[in-house]
C-alpha cells in the first residue's frame, strides 16, 4: 500500500493549458487541525486510514505543502445560475490540486475548497467556512453510503484564519474526490465565448477520459450526450427517492458524470412537502423538490445547446425528451424497492402519488414512515391522521408486495437514519467550539444507515420542534 507522500498524479486536465485553467497555489490554514477524515474515499487512493493521523495529512490538505508532481489549477467555466446565464465563473475558492491514478488505474480528482482566492473569485476571499465543509463532507459520504450517485469527501481541515459572512468565522479546507470535475458550465463557457476549437478540444478530452466506450460509436458526441443524460436522469431518481434536495441547481454545478456534486444548502426532508425549499435564497421556489426532475431537464438542454457545433439541433431535441421517461423508470423502480414490491404493475405510479399525498395531508415524516412501513411496523399508521385512507392504501400496499425476500430488500433500501439538517446543526455548532467529536460519531453512524445501532436511537428519530424546516444559506 503506498504512502501519502507516494501518490502517483497524471494531471490530463492541467496539460490541456491555460485556456482552460489558471495555475494557482493554495493559501495555507493557519494553525491547521484535521477535523474528520474518510476511511473509505482514503481507500479509493490505496491509502490506509492511518494516514489521516500524520502530521504529513493535515499539512496537505491545509495547503502547507504540496506534491513536487501535482499542478494546482483553477479552472475556469461559466454557467445559468437561477435561469440567468453568468458569462465567467470558475473555481473562486477551490482548484484542482491534480489527477491520482490508483492501483486500479482509476483517475481520482484531488479537489481542495476554501484554498483562497482565484483570478475567478469575483471579488472573493476564496475561503470556506467551518460549517459548509462539514455539511459537503457529511453529505457526500452519507449520500454514497445510500448508494446515491456522488463526488466522495476526502477530509476536512479548520484553521484559525478569520473569516468574514453573516458573522466573523473560522476558515475551513475541504479535499473532494472526483474522477472528474467536468461540469455543463464548461462547456458553456466555450459556446458562449465562440471559442469553439477549444470547445472541441474539451469535448475530445471529455470523451477519452469520462466516456471511452463512446469513442467506437459513428457519433461519440451523441452517445456521450446520451449517456450524461441518462446517468443525470438515474441521480435525479435517487434524489426524489430519498427527500434529498439539493438547493443550487445552477448548471455549473451539474456535473458531466451525472453525479451529486457542488453541495450548499441541501437537505433530506423531515416532514414531506413536495414543495419543500431548503435553499432561503431561492425566494420563487425554482429549485423545490418537486422541480428537481424538471430543473435537470433544463440544464441538459443548456448543455445541449452547447453541443450545437457538433451535433444536429433536432437529434438533440429527440434526446431530451427522453429525459423524463428515463427518471420516471428509475424512480418507479426504486420506490418499488423502497416498498417491497414484487414486479411492476401498471397501477403502481398512482399508487405511490396516493402515498405521497397521504404524506403530505399529514405533514408525515418521509423517510421515516417507509422505513416503519419496510418493517410491517404498525407504528407507520400513526404518521398519518386520515387513518382510514391509509388503511385502503395499505390493503393494496400488501397486495403489491412480494416475498420475505423482497421485504427484507425493503430494509435495505430504507434507511434508519439519514443526514436530517438539525443533525448536521448539531455537530457544526459543536465543531465551532472545537469538538469534533459529534461530526466523527456522525460520520461514523450514516455510513452505514440501514442497520439499528445501539445507543443512536434519537438518531433515528423524527426531528425535534426547533429542528424541523431548517433553512440554510448559500455563504460559504
Amino acid at each position: 500500500m503506498p504512502l501519502l507522500s507516494d501518490l502517483h498524479f497524471d494531471n490530463r486536465f492541467a496539460r490541456l493549458g491555460d485556456t482552460f485553467s489558471t495555475r494557482v497555489s493554495p493559501e495555507p490554514l493557519s494553525n491547521p487541525r484535521l477535523v474528520v477524515s474518510s476511511a473509505s474515499a482514503l481507500a479509493l487512493l490505496d491509502l490506509d486510514a492511518d494516514e489521516a493521523q500524520s502530521e504529513l495529512f493535515t499539512e496537505l490538505f491545509a495547503g502547507h505543502k504540496i506534491w513536487s508532481t501535482a499542478e494546482p489549477r483553477a479552472m475556469v467555466y461559466s454557467g445559468h445560475q437561477f435561469g440567468a446565464y453568468n458569462p465567467k465563473l470558475g473555481d473562486g475558492r477551490g482548484l484542482l490540486l491534480g489527477e491520482v491514478v490508483n492501483q486500479a488505474g482509476e483517475h481520482w480528482d484531488l479537489h481542495l475548497k476554501g484554498a483562497g482566492s482565484t483570478p475567478y473569485s469575483r471579488m472573493g476571499d476564496g475561503r470556506a467556512v467551518l460549517r459548509s465543509s462539514i455539511r459537503e463532507f457529511l453529505a457526500s459520504e452519507a449520500l454514497h453510503a445510500l448508494g446515491i450517485p456522488t463526488s466522495r469527501a476526502l477530509c476536512v481541515t479548520l484553521g484559525d484564519n478569520p473569516v468574514y459572512r453573516e458573522r466573523e468565522e473560522r476558515a475551513a479546507m475541504l479535499l473532494r474526490l472526483s474522477p472528474s470535475h467536468i461540469r455543463f458550465g464548461h462547456f458553456e463557457y466555450f459556446y458562449y465565448t465562440r471559442q469553439h476549437d477549444a470547445l472541441r478540444q474539451l469535448l475530445d478530452f471529455t470523451l477519452s477520459s469520462c466516456y471511452p466506450e463512446c469513442l467506437g460509436d459513428p457519433q461519440p458526441e451523441l452517445a456521450m450526450y446520451r449517456q450524461v443524460l441518462q446517468r443525470t436522469a438515474e441521480m435525479i431518481a435517487w434524489w426524489q427517492a430519498y427527500g434529498f434536495c439539493h438547493g443550487v441547481m445552477n448548471t455549473d454545478n451539474m456535473s458531466i458524470l451525472g453525479i451529486t456534486f457542488d453541495f450548499g444548502p441541501y437537505a433530506f426532508m423531515d416532514a414531506f412537502d413536495i414543495h419543500h425549499v431548503c435553499n432561503h435564497s431561492d425566494h420563487e421556489g425554482r429549485y423545490a423538490f418537486h422541480r428537481q426532475p424538471a430543473i435537470a431537464q433544463w440544464n441538459l438542454a443548456c448543455l445541449a445547446q452547447a453541443l450545437t457545433p457538433f451535433i444536429e439541433v433536432d437529434t438533440l431535441k429527440a434526446e431530451i425528451a427522453t429525459f423524463m421517461p428515463a427518471f420516471e423508470q428509475h424512480y418507479l423502480h426504486l420506490m418499488r424497492r423502497r416498498l417491497g414490491w414484487q414486479g411492476a404493475e401498471e397501477g403502481d405510479s398512482a399508487l405511490i402519488e396516493q402515498l405521497l399525498q397521504l404524506m403530505q395531508d399529514s405533514g408525515s415524516d418521509f423517510n421515516l414512515s417507509l422505513r416503519l412501513l419496510a418493517e410491517g411496523d404498525t407504528a407507520a399508521r400513526d404518521h398519518f391522521i386520515d387513518r382510514d385512507a391509509f388503511d385502503r392504501w395499505q390493503q393494496q400496499h400488501q397486495q403489491r408486495q412480494g416475498s420475505s425476500e423482497t421485504r427484507q430488500a425493503a430494509l435495505q433500501a430504507n434507511p434508519v437514519y439519514v443526514l436530517r439538517n438539525y443533525l448536521a446543526q448539531n455537530a457544526i455548532a459543536a465543531a465551532e467550539q472545537g469538538d469534533f467529536s459529534e461530526v466523527r460519531a456522525l460520520h461514523e453512524l450514516l455510513a452505514t444507515p440501514f442497520s439499528t445501532q445501539p445507543n443512536y436511537a434519537d438518531y433515528a428519530a423524527a426531528p425535534p420542534d426547533w429542528g424541523r424546516r431548517l433553512e440554510i444559506s448559500c455563504s460559504s
